[in-house]
């Protein structure tokens, strides 16, 4: 049996951490269906426990190291 799994769609402010309420940077597709959000702090605690249940992990976590967009000039 192959499962199909659609794209999944960034994580925004709203997306937050199942464990501490922090925004969330990892979204968890279980393989008994449904969706964890994790921190990037949670994330890393449970990585291997959440590896073992996990269908598909959606990592956003590299965007708290990327350099903020520039402001745009006001026109």
């Amino acid at each position: 049996m192959t499962t199909v799994l659609t794209p999944a769609s960034p994580l925004t402010a709203a997306d937050r951490c199942d464990r501490c309420g922090a925004q969330a940077y990892l979204r968890v597709v279980l393989l008994s269906g449904g969706e964890l959000l994790f921190c990037a702090h949670h994330g890393r605690k449970f990585e291997p426990e959440l590896k073992k249940i996990a269908a598909e992990i959606q990592d956003e976590s590299e965007r708290l190291t990327a350099p903020a967009p520039a402001p745009e000039e006001e026109r």
